[in-house]
């Protein structure tokens, strides 16, 4: 029986992107996720206990990892649990991994951008017009002849004017993936 779980937590390491000798791409992280609870007693947020877990993204999603998420990001995963006994010498011990099915910014923390990733064509139909070329509306920026397009509340918020804590760009807006380190679905 394969338990899936939902988990909150904090990015503890780099996404480590690597290829297998078969061909599979993976990243892996460690994945921290401690408990917060107030005590009344003396009036503060008390940490609790820390889970450690190791995350394992496969194949398009590795790299897709491996491009977005950095070492504090907040994130929240779905994915299915396995733990299991390792032996290492004289040493003992239980190793805590998911195998995400799907991993995002957690936005209680913070805003996140999405780039949608387009398929990719093979070499041989390169250069042939297909129906992806023409670019993707965003339904948010569409105009709208519709009557609730006024309204302010239907209106998205955009990341500029937000407050953050650097006025410096981070990684993320200063770096942009290329085409070639895209992965197709």
């Amino acid at each position: 029986m394969t338990d899936i779980v939902t988990l909150a937590g904090v990015v503890a390491t780099k996404p480590e992107n690597v290829r297998t000798s078969t061909g599979l791409t993976v990243a892996n992280f460690r994945l921290a996720s401690s408990q917060r609870r107030f005590d009344r007693a003396t009036s503060t947020w008390v940490e609790g206990e820390t889970n450690w877990y190791t995350v394992n993204a496969y194949r398009w999603m590795a790299n897709n990892v491996a491009n977005s998420l950095e070492i504090g990001n907040h994130v929240v995963l779905t994915g299915r649990l396995r733990v299991r006994n390792w032996t290492s010498g004289d040493k003992r011990g239980t190793a805590v991994e998911v195998d995400v099915d799907s991993i995002g910014h957690d936005l209680a923390f913070g805003v996140s951008h999405f780039t949608r990733l387009k398929a990719a064509v093979p070499a041989e139909q390169q250069g042939a017009p297909t129906g992806d070329e023409l670019p993707e509306l965003d339904p948010l920026l569409a105009p709208s002849h519709d009557q609730s397009a006024n309204d302010v509340w239907s209106t998205p918020v955009t990341a500029t004017g937000l407050p953050r804590d650097t006025d410096e760009p981070t990684e993320a807006e200063s770096e942009d993936v290329s085409d070639t380190e895209k992965v197709p679905f």
